[in-house]
């Protein structure tokens, strides 16, 4: 089952007039892949929708060859928010929670108290790079503008939404200086297309297609919009990536795990609960470099 791209895809928009530009996107599918593989309560979904959904939006404006990871993490009822999307657009989330603890109106604050937001670049060439903040927004959307408000020169806004069935997103971002080289215009110019956006609801925002909630907020702007770049749910793991942990251990280790666990090792994705096997055949297999086709009957 692959993800329809009316359904998943991020869409770029320009102002002609303005040195803004923007950037939308919209999830349903994907979204409902990563809420299939857990039974996440309707607090916990949200902030997972909204997460993902601001990775979508990084992964259209960054340039890099590799992954991205958004990591949120507290001591509060929810520990963990993270998602995953490569530079191929392909994304997967997961997040831990207290399900006792979790309260039915509770907001990001009280979800998430004292929290940090940290997001990785991970490129296939090259130097990682981690930026680290605090969670310190009312919600992700105003903790994520804050990020960038540390750790960039140009104006970034994002606005999130999700609701368990659509995750969306927006994000606005000041160009370099070009059609607007006086400075006090530039800022009335950001402030108009920020002031502007800030009156989208929350119903607007999940209900609506890209053409009618830019036509909605910015009428009377010149705005271009440009094709669809669609995304979709899949995750990383593999047999072969099980298969390699294995080997990392050693064999003696690997070996004594296998005989630990009664003669099976089972190692499962958090992500998307696909489990692996590995009998003692499997294991003599890996360490003599015949890989992770082993001639057992336990394979996954």
């Amino acid at each position: 089952m692959s993800d329809l791209p009316d359904t998943d895809f991020t869409q770029r928009f320009i102002f002609d007039e303005r040195d803004v530009r923007g950037e939308l996107v919209c999830l349903e599918n994907s979204y409902a892949r990563v809420l299939d593989k857990h039974p996440y309560p309707q607090p916990v979904a949200q902030l997972l929708g909204e997460l993902m959904a601001a990775a979508s939006l990084l992964v259209g404006t960054l340039k890099f060859d590799g992954l991205l990871i958004l990591q949120a993490r507290s001591d509060g009822p929810v520990p963990l928010l993270m998602v995953e999307c490569s530079s191929e657009r392909e994304i997967r989330g997961i997040a831990r929670y207290d399900g006792e603890a979790l309260g039915a109106d509770a907001g990001l604050q009280e979800l998430m108290p004292d929290g940090v937001l940290a997001l990785t670049i991970d490129p296939r060439r090259g130097q990682r790079y981690q930026g680290i903040v605090e969670l310190n927004g009312k919600d992700l959307a105003e903790s994520f503008t804050n990020y960038f408000v540390m750790s960039e020169q140009l104006g970034t806004r994002f606005w999130l939404n999700a609701d368990g069935n659509r995750a969306r997103g927006m994000l606005l971002q000041q160009l370099p200086v070009d059609r607007q080289p006086d400075a006090d215009e530039r800022a009335d110019s950001w402030a108009h297309v920020a002031t502007l956006a800030g009156t989208l609801t929350r119903e607007e925002h999940l209900g609506l297609d890209n053409e009618t909630v830019l036509h909605r907020l910015y009428h009377d702007d010149a705005v271009r919009l440009f094709d669809i770049q669609p995304l979709q749910f899949r995750c990383s793991c593999s047999r072969e990536r099980s298969g390699s942990a294995l080997v990392s251990l050693g064999v003696d280790d690997a070996k004594a795990l296998v005989d630990e666990h009664g003669g099976q090792i089972e190692i499962d994705c958090q992500f998307c609960n696909e489990r692996y096997r590995f009998d003692a055949a499997d294991v003599e297999q890996l360490f003599a470099g015949g890989g992770v086709d082993a001639p057992s009957d336990t394979r996954h």
